[in-house]
């Protein structure tokens, strides 16, 4: 799962969404760091990271990248997953997604203090790029893709698992479509102590 569908997942309290958002920007134990609902963010998004990477669907998807992609096929995954959140989004909201993803670029922008400084650092380049609403197209799924080959060590090219995207679509999404309520109940059920 990617940002999108961490936010929807998790919007509950204004802090236990924020917690929720930042986790990959924060290793290891976090109780002396953070609140009693950001840290409970925090530990939900590692545990549904785990149960997404987990699930036989989850599983069967990343197997239909080629062997060379295969390695990072969980995190061309989670954007794909973003993705058939933001295209599907009327079946799973009742908001529209263009007002969501503002009410979530307002509230991380209130609680700045509380973001580790490598968010904070990304933060304004994930409003002026719009990272979260821009998962609706195939083209933004490349941008994304892009973008995070950036950021990691070297010469990974995310954005090459385009044409494995487009040939295994209709695969991908209906994997996505019988997985995702799966997430959403582990999600709705699952209460963490903090971490």
């Amino acid at each position: 799962m990617n940002y999108l569908a961490h936010a929807y997942l998790a919007d509950t309290t204004d802090e236990f969404l924020v917690g929720n958002l930042i986790a990959d920007f924060v290793k290891g134990k976090v109780s002396s760091r953070y609140g009693r609902e950001i840290a409970a963010g925090i530990a939900l998004h590692r545990k549904i990271d785990a149960f997404a990477d987990n699930h036989l669907l989850s599983v069967a998807s990343r197997k239909l990248f080629s062997p060379e992609r295969r390695r990072f096929a969980g995190i061309v995954l989670d954007i794909c997953h973003d993705h058939f959140l933001a295209k599907n989004w009327t079946d799973y909201a009742d908001v529209e997604l263009a007002a969501f993803v503002s009410r979530i670029y307002k509230l991380l922008q209130s609680h700045l203090d509380l973001l580790p400084e490598r968010f904070r650092q990304v933060f304004p380049r994930m409003i002026e790029q719009n990272w979260l609403g821009s998962y609706g197209s195939l083209q933004g799924v490349e941008l994304a893709l892009t973008r995070i080959s950036r950021r990691l060590s070297g010469s990974i090219r995310l954005d090459e698992a385009m044409p494995d995207i487009t040939a295994h679509y209709a695969a991908l999404e209906a994997n996505f479509s019988a997985f995702f309520p799966d997430l959403i109940e582990f999600a709705r059920n699952y209460r963490p102590d903090p971490i």
